[in-house]
């Protein structure tokens, strides 16, 4: 098994969140009160970067020269950073009932979501898995993967 192997299900447990997060995106967060249109966002976005970190610290850990690949890691933290950075934007446009503002910060985050998980796949994709991957979203309150169902 690859690193690929081990995002694809990252990816896939993820996508239940992102769909969610489109619909608020298209009004659905206009037809609910803000602190519950807040809410949605927050867990959504949550489950994604939990996700996300999941992904980058599996691959970090598999990566055979793991202790010497310090600039891989900063990078995929700093990517991890910028999602939670539009996470918590998109959150307070919702709070305060910005619409514009929500759909514009909610589709950066899918965009930047997307980057990073082709940043992981172009960094470690074909790094093989020498231990068995821990399972994705383990003990995540409001995550979509096969540990919480």
């Amino acid at each position: 098994m690859t690193f690929s192997d081990l995002l694809a299900g990252h990816r896939s447990s993820c996508e239940t969140a992102l769909l969610r997060l489109r619909l608020l995106a298209v009004g659905e967060a206009d037809a609910m009160p803000p602190s519950r249109a807040a809410t949605e966002v927050r867990e959504a976005t949550n489950a994604v970067i939990a996700e996300a970190d999941a992904a980058g610290r599996a691959a970090h850990a598999a990566s055979s020269d793991a202790a010497g690949d310090v600039a891989g890691e900063t990078f995929l933290w700093v990517r991890l950073a910028r999602l939670a950075q539009a996470a918590d934007q998109a959150v307070n446009a919702a709070r305060i009932s910005d619409g514009n503002g929500l759909r514009r910060h909610l589709h950066r985050f899918d965009v930047l979501a997307r980057a990073m998980w082709a940043v992981q796949d172009a960094v470690y994709g074909q790094v093989a898995l020498s231990r068995p991957a821990p399972r994705p979203c383990a003990n995540v309150p409001g995550c979509a993967g096969p540990a919480s169902r």
